[in-house]
């Protein structure tokens, strides 16, 4: 009997050990709500209601040399991310080359609370692996997309935080290059201007999020979106107004440079959702935020047919490249 109950004690101690290690939970960790605007998630209908994650829909809190740097919800049938929510406190650390892509192990029941690179040899049927995205480009024109951009990360660390396959979508191609990219950009430069927390210290909440597509995958595993999204809010301290604006992209090739996505009110991104996922009201952020907030902002730039400059849209930037290595200009002239 003595042995028993000696097997019995090991065997909780082991599961308490193995849940105060994993980051993967049916609701968002505490520890990461501080990336969620009041620490309200999402509510996404079948997907993410009050918190809690529904069916094969996993919420992650993303963490990178023992730090939590950002919070997604993964979708382990598709085996991409459903979005990921960050804050925006502005940019720095070293510019970094492009790192090893890692996993997160806990999806396939690894104990190892940080993201990590895959082990040789193990199977991971939850989530995507490099090798699922080897000759992506030539097969169905798309490479891996960030939902959480390193650019918008604070340090070096959270930079290379966000090269996880947890993080990522297959995207198109022209569109990871360009418009997408350029998006990104003026988005940075719109919270660096106009969001300001109570100390006057830069803050914003973004939540990035992708669409699966009906079938389109890669080798049978990975689906490849057939639209990604983009969400903004915070508090606009000189004019003491709560802003928040949204994105949509429609994820096939583009002619590089001819295409800018236009900034949309959050309720406009709202009807876009609802009628993808039906049978409840999505919110990406709470109430405060849901006034169609259309002034000018510093920061933006270009329309969508570049006239009237400083209206909303992206200004032409030579860092977003098209595929072929060549800048719009260089393209266009």
């Amino acid at each position: 009997m003595m042995g028993v109950l000696k097997h019995l004690s090991a065997l909780l101690l082991f599961s308490s050990l193995h849940s105060a290690l994993s980051e993967v939970v049916v609701k968002f960790d505490p520890k990461c709500k501080g990336f969620f605007l009041d620490e309200k998630t999402p509510n996404i209908s079948g997907i993410l209601l009050d918190g809690t994650a529904q069916n094969h829909y996993k919420p992650i809190c993303q963490l990178f040399n023992n730090v939590y740097r950002y919070a997604t919800l993964y979708d382990t049938a598709n085996r991409i991310p459903v979005f990921s929510a960050y804050t925006f406190i502005g940019t720095g650390g070293d510019s970094i080359k492009r790192p090893a892509w890692k996993i997160e192990p806990q999806l396939d029941e690894e104990t190892d609370p940080n993201m990590a690179l895959a082990t040789p040899g193990i199977n991971y049927p939850n989530q995507a692996v490099k090798e699922d995205y080897v000759g992506a480009e030539d097969t169905h024109k798309v490479n891996r997309g960030h939902m959480f951009p390193n650019e918008h990360a604070s340090d070096t660390e959270s930079k290379n935080s966000t090269f996880t396959l947890t993080n990522c979508v297959p995207q198109a191609v022209s569109s990871n290059a360009f418009s997408w990219c350029n998006m990104e950009k003026s988005v940075k430069k719109i919270l660096e201007n106009n969001c300001k927390d109570a100390n006057n210290k830069i803050k914003a909440y973004v939540v990035t999020g992708a669409v699966p597509s009906n079938g389109n995958t890669l080798k049978n595993r990975v689906n490849i979106p057939s639209h990604l999204w983009s969400a903004y809010c915070c508090y606009n301290r000189n004019l003491e107004k709560w802003m928040a604006k949204a994105y949509w992209s429609e994820n096939v090739p583009e002619v590089c440079g001819k295409k800018r996505l236009k900034p949309l009110a959050l309720t406009d991104l709202y009807e876009k959702l609802n009628v993808i996922y039906p049978g409840g009201e999505v919110s990406v952020f709470p109430q405060q935020c849901s006034s169609d907030f259309q002034l000018r902002l510093a920061g933006e730039y270009l329309d969508l047919d570049g006239k009237d400059g400083g209206r909303d849209g992206q200004e032409e930037d030579d860092e977003c490249a098209c595929p072929s290595g060549k800048t719009v200009k260089q393209v266009e002239n």
